[in-house]
C-alpha cells in the first residue's frame, strides 16, 4: 500500500511480513482515523496471502510488541529498585534461617570442653555464623559446620550490598519517597503495589494498609478488627507515636506518602513542601500526648 493515503493506510504499510519487529513498532505507534478491512488491504498489498495469513502476521506482531513492552518494564529503574528489595528480603531471610539450623548443629558437636564455648557462639545468628566461620574444623562435621557459616556470611554480605543499592537508588527513582519514608521503606512499599506508577495511583488508605493483606481480609470476612496500617509502621512516625494516636499517625503519613509517591511519579521534582505539611502534620498529633 506504498505511495496510498497515510490515515487509511494499514499498518503493515511498508513492513516486510518476517520483521515482526517493525511491524510491532508499526502497531504500537500506528494510527488511523476510521476502521478498514485490513486483511483486504494486507491480502492487496501483498502482505498477507489470504485472510488466516493476515491473522497469523497480525498475532505474531502483537505478540513480540507485548514482550517488549513487558521486556521495557522490568528494565525501569523503579522495577530494578523493586527487585533489589526483594532479593535482600530473600537473602535475609534465607541467612536467619541457615543461621538457625547452624546454631542447633553446633551446639550438638559440644562434648564439655572448649567446644562448648564455641558452640554457644554459634547461637547468635548471622554474628554466630560469623565466629563459627573462623573455627579451624577437626572433624569431618565440623569441616562442614564451618563451609555452611562461611556460606551464611556470603549472603549476609550480599544483605548489605543489596541494601547499599537501595538506598543510593531509591532516592533517584522516587526522591520524595525516599526522603519521606526513608530508601529502604520507600522501595518496600514500590514493591508492595507493584512499581510507582501504581502506588501514585493508589489511595491514601490502600498506601496505609499495604503489607497487611492478610489482616485486611480476615477483617473483610469478619474474622479480625480492621488493621490501622501495614509496612508503613516500621517508620518512627507511626511506631513511635502512643498507640492511643497511632491511627492519625499511620493516615497522615500514609496521606502524605500517596502525595508523594504521585510527584514522584508524574514530575520526578522534591518538593520540600510537602515535607513541612508532614512534619508539622505530625508534630500536632505528637502535642496531644505532651497533655494526656
Amino acid at each position: 500500500m506504498s505511495g496510498s493515503n497515510p490515515e487509511h493506510a494499514g499498518w503493515f504499510t511498508d513492513v516486510d511480513p518476517g520483521d515482526h519487529e517493525a511491524a510491532a513498532t508499526a502497531i504500537s505507534e500506528g494510527t488511523a482515523e476510521s476502521a478498514e478491512n485490513w486483511p483486504e488491504q494486507a491480502i492487496q498489498s501483498g502482505f498477507a496471502d489470504d485472510e488466516e495469513d493476515y491473522y497469523e502476521r497480525l498475532h505474531a506482531a502483537t505478540l513480540h510488541a507485548t514482550r517488549e513492552a513487558v521486556r521495557a518494564r522490568d528494565r525501569a529503574d523503579d522495577q530494578q529498585l523493586v527487585y533489589a528489595i526483594r532479593a535482600m528480603d530473600d537473602v535475609e531471610r534465607t541467612a536467619n534461617e541457615l543461621a538457625e539450623r547452624l546454631a542447633e548443629w553446633a551446639g550438638s558437636l559440644s562434648d564439655g570442653s572448649d567446644r562448648d564455648a564455641r558452640a554457644a557462639d554459634a547461637l547468635g545468628g548471622v554474628d554466630g555464623a560469623r565466629a563459627v566461620a573462623e573455627w579451624t574444623p577437626q572433624s569431618p562435621a565440623e569441616e562442614r559446620l564451618v563451609s555452611l557459616a562461611g556460606r551464611i556470611v556470603g549472603l549476609d554480605d550480599e544483605r548489605a550490598t543489596l541494601r547499599s543499592f537501595v538506598e543510593s537508588h531509591a532516592p533517584e527513582v522516587a526522591p520524595n519517597l525516599a526522603e519521606m519514608a526513608g530508601p529502604v521503606l520507600a522501595a518496600r512499599l514500590l514493591s508492595l503495589a507493584g512499581g510507582l506508577e501504581s502506588l501514585a495511583k493508589k489511595p491514601s488508605g490502600t498506601v496505609q494498609v499495604l503489607g497487611a493483606e492478610d489482616a485486611l481480609f480476615a477483617h473483610l470476612r469478619g474474622r479480625g478488627s480492621s488493621p490501622k496500617h501495614g509496612v508503613i509502621f516500621t517508620h518512627e512516625y507511626v511506631r513511635g507515636t502512643h498507640p492511643e494516636n497511632r491511627g492519625s499517625a499511620a493516615r497522615a503519613f500514609a496521606g502524605k506518602l500517596a502525595i508523594a509517591a504521585r510527584i514522584d511519579h508524574y514530575s520526578g521534582e522534591f518538593k520540600q513542601s510537602v515535607h513541612d505539611d508532614l512534619a508539622d502534620r505530625m508534630e500536632t498529633i505528637r502535642a496531644r500526648e505532651v497533655g494526656e
